[in-house]
């Protein structure tokens, strides 16, 4: 029921509804972000951003994980987006049946934490030591982790990404 799991801090855009969604066959796109769910404007942001064919839930994060874990969810085909690292080991560590996490966009255009430097570990993938440490216990999660902007590109190993660094 969950195709995958991705971290996009920019949450539905071009990517997500063009390629993603499509390759993934999903009919259904979960945004689990606290800030987004609480906006109106970037709600109607995000669903004119969205694929015709799919429906749109945006919900902060507890109440995706339990949409996720409804039982009458099994027959949909879903892609949970999440905005920051912390909401997607939320996700990825409550959820029940996730079995492929995509790192796509994150640390570029995301406000620094308490001014925080950030790392570049991929063209599109930032992070300061904190934002790391906590994708790092994503990974060890045991779910599949890649980093892999759009479908076309090749997948990399979330761990091997991140310890191209150290």
């Amino acid at each position: 029921m969950i195709k995958m799991v991705r971290l996009d801090e920019r949450l539905i855009h071009g990517q997500v509804a063009t390629k993603w969604s499509r390759l993934l066959g999903v009919d259904r796109i979960i945004v689990a972000d606290d800030d987004a769910a609480a906006n109106d404007v970037m709600q109607k942001t995000l669903m004119m951003a969205a694929p015709d064919n799919v429906k749109v839930a945006i919900v902060p994060v507890d109440r995706a994980v339990a949409l996720c874990n409804d039982p009458r969810s099994s027959t949909l085909e879903i892609l949970a987006i999440v905005a920051t690292p912390e909401s997607l080991l939320k996700v990825v560590s409550e959820v029940r049946g996730v079995d492929r996490v995509n790192i796509g966009n994150y640390g570029r255009v995301a406000p620094k934490r308490g001014g925080r430097a950030r790392v570049m570990y991929d063209a599109n993938v930032y992070a300061d030591a904190e934002e790391a440490a906590v994708l790092e216990q994503v990974a060890s999660l045991g779910v599949p982790c890649t980093v892999q902007t759009i479908p076309d590109d090749a997948p990399r190993d979330l761990m091997s990404v991140l310890n191209s660094k150290r």
